[in-house]
């Protein structure tokens, strides 16, 4: 049944969206990270990390830009083919970049790339309520589909800056609405970016599918960090919510398997990496 998994002596089957939402429903939380090659996708997938998503934070640890606007589509399908051969139980997740979806058939005819070109079995897409139209039409023609809520990245020049999102009532509101109404759309995940803990639990309750947090608090089904970040790669100022897993571990391998431990066991994030 799992050829693949006899070619890699693989003692479990891969990850696929049903085991992402069985995971949930039996309350194990999902371990996830970024990855932008071969070598280190090798190692994120040794480590038991269940997603691995080549982010549009590319742009940042990667290229060196500002923000992750100058993220093409073509460089996240070099990415994502370069990671794909690094994983062997991970589920593959990639960016849609900025403006790569902009109308139904403009998103469609770019996640078929991004899945045709860059072997990607989910494509994640930021945005609220605007883009339910969106994800409706990927999800109409079997395109698995995350929807990222919160801090919204792409945005970043609109929203004024890297800002803790919904603390106030109205937008914690409509951030619990729109992630109702992705859901009904076709989402298959949510994802939530920098938001108080209890707007998380609540996002978390309000939907069926999986809800990954970064900065969303403990209350969430999983939780995503930017590879470099968490292994001390990145330099300068650090988001809260990341934590250093390079600290009393020897080794890349050792501070990745530590991570997935501490997402399983709920003890990352802890208080100090949450808001309020």
């Amino acid at each position: 049944m799992y050829k693949q998994l006899q070619q890699r002596d693989m003692a479990e089957a891969p990850v696929n969206v049903s085991s992402l939402r069985a995971m949930k429903d039996r309350g194990e939380p999902i371990a996830c990270l970024t990855a932008y090659d071969a070598s280190f996708a090798q190692l994120v997938d040794r480590a038991g990390a269940d997603i691995v998503l080549v982010g549009d934070s590319l742009g940042m640890v990667i290229q060196g830009h500002d923000t992750t606007v100058p993220v093409t589509v073509q460089d996240i399908i070099y990415h994502s083919r370069a990671v794909r051969r690094g994983l062997g139980r991970a589920f593959l997740m990639a960016d849609m970049p900025f403006m790569s979806y902009t109308t139904p058939v403009h998103a469609l005819d770019n996640a078929v790339r991004l899945m045709q070109e860059g072997a990607a079995m989910m494509v994640k897409l930021e945005g609220g309520a605007s883009q339910v139209g969106i994800v409706e039409h990927l999800a109409q023609h079997d395109i698995p589909v995350c929807a990222h809520l919160g801090l919204r990245p792409q945005s970043v020049h609109k929203i004024g800056g890297f800002k803790v999102q919904g603390r106030g009532q109205a937008q914690a509101e409509q951030m619990l609405e729109d992630a109702v109404a992705l859901e009904q759309a076709g989402a298959d995940i949510l994802l939530l970016e920098c938001v108080p803990n209890e707007l998380g639990q609540a996002v978390r309750h309000a939907v069926t599918v999986p809800v990954i947090g970064i900065g969303a608090g403990p209350d969430v089904d999983g939780q995503i960090l930017v590879l470099y970040d968490m292994l001390g790669i990145t330099q300068g100022r650090l988001p809260r919510f990341v934590r250093n897993f390079m600290t009393n571990n020897a080794s890349p391998l050792e501070a990745l398997q530590a991570y997935v431990l501490a997402v399983k066991d709920r003890s990352y994030p802890a208080p100090e990496h949450c808001f309020s």
